[in-house]
């Protein structure tokens, strides 16, 4: 995936990060090898009171759904917030190829921050990480958001 390619994806999770409505504002989006969206998702924790409504794997279950097959081979997660250890998991079960993410998690992170999930050597599946597009924008989203609820 290109440099333009990823900011550019990352710009459509970050729309889909402003949707989150009263979540913390994380958004994600699927690709397939071609660059075309298949699926995409915002946190929806608050607003369906289910725990695992997290952007990554709401995003990878709508494009599950689309191909109709639950490996997500060639494609590409990319995501406002550095994956958790559920969706880091999830992104290794579904076998994506590659996860971008912009702002890193240090609270939480299991993408080379504070866990290491996609690059365990135990997996059988290990998919290539890009750490850091638009990060800036992306931790100011997430920073005005805590920022507010703070207030």
């Amino acid at each position: 995936m290109r440099e333009p390619a990823m900011a550019e994806a990352m710009r459509l999770a970050l729309r889909e990060a402003g949707r989150a409505a009263g979540d913390v504002p994380v958004g994600a989006v699927v690709l397939d090898p071609s660059g075309q969206l298949l699926g995409a998702g915002c946190n929806e924790r608050e607003r369906t009171g289910d725990p695992t409504a997290h952007a990554e794997i709401l995003a990878l279950r709508r494009a599950a759904a689309r191909l109709g097959e639950w490996r997500l081979t060639g494609c590409s997660l990319i995501v406002t917030l550095e994956p958790c250890t559920m969706c880091a998991g999830a992104a290794v079960l579904a076998r994506v190829e590659r996860i971008v993410y912009g702002a890193i998690d240090s609270k939480a992170g299991a993408v080379g921050s504070l866990w290491d999930v996609v690059r365990d050597r135990r997996l059988n599946h290990r998919p290539e990480v890009i750490a850091g597009v638009l990060a800036e924008e992306c931790g100011s989203l997430l920073t005005e958001f805590f920022a507010r609820r703070r207030d």
